[in-house]
Order: C-alpha cells, then structure tokens, then sequence
C-alpha cells in the first residue's frame, strides 16, 4: 500500500536541531556526539513519519533516540513531531542506514557494542527475488546490527509480510546465532487512535493485517 501524502512541516518550526543529514554528522556516532551525554542510543532503521520515536523518547527520557528515514519528506515530518514537543533525547536523520552501519577501510561510524537497540518496523519488504539485497534486514545489516550492539542490546523486528518474517528468523539463525533466539513480541491494546507501535502497525491492525513481531537479544 503506497504511503500517504504529508503536509509540510510547517516553516516556522526551526528543525536544524532534529533533522540532519549525512554530512552533519560527526565521525563516530555516540550518545555523546548526537546528544552530549552518556544515556544508552537506541537507532530505529526506517521512521516513517515518527510515530514509534516520539512515542517511545516520551516514555524513556533516559534514553537517546536516534531514527533513520531515507525518504527526505518523512524524515522532515518526523523531525517536526519532536520539534513541536521539544524532545531533547531524540533526532532524525533524511538518509541512509546501511552507510552507517558498515564498516569500511576509514573506519566505523557505529563502534562494536555501542548500543542498547536497533528497531526495525515494518521495512519494505522488496517483493521481487532480485531485489531482496535492498531490505534493510540483509546479510550485511544483520551482521552489522548485532556488531553494534552491547551485550544484552536488543533488536526488534516486526513486519506484516509472513515470507519476509519467516526468511529474516531463518537468515538471523543462520548468520548471527549470539542474537539468540527469537522472543515474541505481544500485541498491546490500543486505548485511542494513534496509540500504536507505528503507522504502519495501526494500518495493519485497522485492516485485520496479522502482524508478527521479534525481539532478539544479544547473548554475547
């Protein structure tokens, strides 16, 4: 299902401090460089319009949140979202994750062991066999996300696609066994209309869409 269109932020809303792109980005990506303290950072690959990271830096201030939207218009409104609430533990950044996460001949962005988790939501699922090196859960970004988590860091994992689900569970299994097992994740009720996970699980929900939900947590 095509996602809808937005309204712009509005342009009196300054978001230099929310939204940013690559090259305002420091060299090593940390809790001290985003934030200038030493809370634990959470990145959550894939916003969308930011329900999950406004929701989520509200009832965990002493967390960092820090989300990844490709797309420029998503990652604006979910900027504007933490903008209008003035969230100081969270940013987003109009970009792509897989540069940050790898590790290349200069170096690593994201050092080993650096954080508590990585949230995945919903990501496209890219239908087409040939295509599937493009998911955001692919061989190179499992390996990567685990490498960046602590000991003990999590990584979530929920999607509405079963073939996408049943293929990533087995790839993990295959490729990143100190992820452990698969924990399920509970659905939560909702008590109003925008009390969901993310957009994304409230359009699945709404529709009868089963939605299956992972966590995973790094055992060594």
């Amino acid at each position: 299902m095509p996602r809808a269109a937005l309204r712009k932020p509005n342009p009196a809303l300054d978001l230099d401090s929310w939204l940013k792109t690559p090259e305002d980005l420091p060299p090593t990506l940390s809790s001290q460089t985003l934030f200038g303290n030493d809370q634990p950072l959470e990145i959550e690959v894939g916003s969308g319009k930011g329900l999950f990271i406004q929701t989520e830096s509200d009832r965990h201030p002493e967390h960092n949140y820090f989300g990844i939207e490709i797309a420029r218009k998503y990652a604006a409104h979910a900027a504007a979202r933490l903008a209008k609430r003035e969230r100081a533990n969270a940013k987003m950044l109009a970009g792509d994750a897989t540069p940050l996460f790898a590790v290349t001949e200069e170096g690593k962005q994201i050092e080993d062991g650096s954080l508590e988790a990585v949230h995945v939501y919903f990501p496209d699922p890219w239908w087409k066999k040939r295509h599937r090196k493009r998911r955001v859960l692919s061989h190179e970004n499992i390996l990567n996300f685990s490498r960046c988590l602590r000991v003990g860091g999590r990584l979530h994992f929920w999607t509405d696609v079963l073939d996408y689900f049943e293929l990533t569970v087995e790839l993990i299994a295959e490729i990143a066994p100190e992820l452990g097992v698969p924990l399920p994740e509970t659905q939560r009720e909702s008590t109003h209309d925008l009390d969901f996970h993310t957009h994304f699980e409230r359009r699945s929900r709404k529709m009868g869409i089963p939605v299956y939900r992972v966590c995973y947590r790094k055992r060594s």
